[in-house]
Parts: C-alpha cells; sequence; structure tokens
C-alpha cells in the first residue's frame, strides 16, 4: 500500500466568472476569483441598518453589471459582523459581513460577504480564497469556464426589488 496522498479531483474555474447569489435576489454578476483575498466582496451602495428582535440587518442596492445601473436590486441581510479588510491598495475599511448563498458550476454554498462601494473596480464582486477554499481550484489562464450567460444585453439579470422600509438608518449612523 502507497503512503502517497492521492489527489483530489476538484472542480476548475478561471480567474473570472458568472455567479449567482440567489438569496439576494442576483441571478448573474461578473467576478473576479482572488486567492491573493481573503475575503468575498459585493459591490453596495446605499446601505442601510435596521435592528430585528436583537439582530442587526443591513438594506443594501446593488448594479449587478459593470458601467450600467440597470437592473438594480435591493437586497437585504443580518450583519454577521462588522470586519476590518484592507485593501489592495493598503486602504483599511470597516466593512459589514453577510452570510449568503453563491452559486458557481451549479453547485450552492454558504460564504461571507464583504460589502463595499467597489464603484471603480472592475469587477463588482470579489471571490476570496475563503469561499473558495477545498471546493475549487482556480485556472488562472481561464476565463468563464462555467459558461457565459448567452446574452446578457436587454435581459433582467436581476429579481424585482425588495419593497421599501423607512424606518431604517444610514450607513452612517451604524458606525
Amino acid at each position: 500500500m502507497s503512503s502517497k496522498a492521492q489527489p483530489v479531483k476538484l472542480p476548475i474555474i478561471g480567474w473570472r466568472e458568472w455567479v449567482q447569489l440567489p438569496q439576494l435576489g442576483i441571478a448573474k454578476v461578473k467576478a473576479k476569483i482572488d486567492t491573493g483575498a481573503r475575503s468575498s466582496s459585493l459591490h453596495a451602495y446605499d446601505l442601510k441598518y435596521e435592528e430585528r428582535d436583537g439582530i442587526q440587518w443591513v438594506r443594501f442596492k446593488v448594479h449587478p453589471r459593470q458601467r450600467s445601473s440597470a437592473d438594480q436590486v435591493v437586497a437585504e441581510s443580518p450583519v454577521l459582523e462588522f470586519r476590518k479588510v484592507r485593501s489592495s491598495n493598503g486602504h483599511v475599511t470597516k466593512r459589514p459581513v453577510i452570510l449568503t448563498m453563491v452559486e458557481l458550476l451549479g453547485e450552492l454554498c454558504e460564504i461571507e460577504i464583504t460589502l463595499a462601494n467597489r464603484d471603480s473596480m472592475g469587477f463588482r464582486m470579489l471571490l476570496g480564497r475563503e469561499a473558495i477554499r477545498g471546493r475549487l481550484l482556480v485556472d488562472s489562464g481561464a476565463s468563464y469556464l462555467s459558461g457565459i450567460p448567452k446574452r446578457l444585453k436587454g435581459k433582467r439579470i436581476a429579481s424585482p426589488t425588495v419593497a421599501n422600509r423607512t424606518s431604517l438608518k444610514t450607513e452612517q449612523d451604524a458606525t
């Protein structure tokens, strides 16, 4: 019997992929797979906070397509915690962290996502190494191994928005 460990067969993804965030009503968002980043991040703006039964919730808006304000999604989720995150330029910010399901290659898994304004970044979502560890391997020379949506132009890539609530606090009130 050999003492060598058998290689684990994990699905392979490219350095950028289309993912779904079904609990947030986002049918498709382009994500950069970044093994250099520990946590995952989603572009979010207009964050508002509310306490429900002793649990802090955040409501936020997302434009799933880069350089497009079409298909705005309004989503909400309980806040897991606030975490200090160092960006690629070295700037440290305190961000809300949520737990949500992500779908990639037809598989669903729950991951932690920080919410941040990624408007100036090339991708609306960053999928960090904690989300892919033990689940996926990355081929840094490949893209969209999970497939490209047939055509996004003129098609909805988001679910209808959540109804507005007026009792939510602004992002500045929560920090």
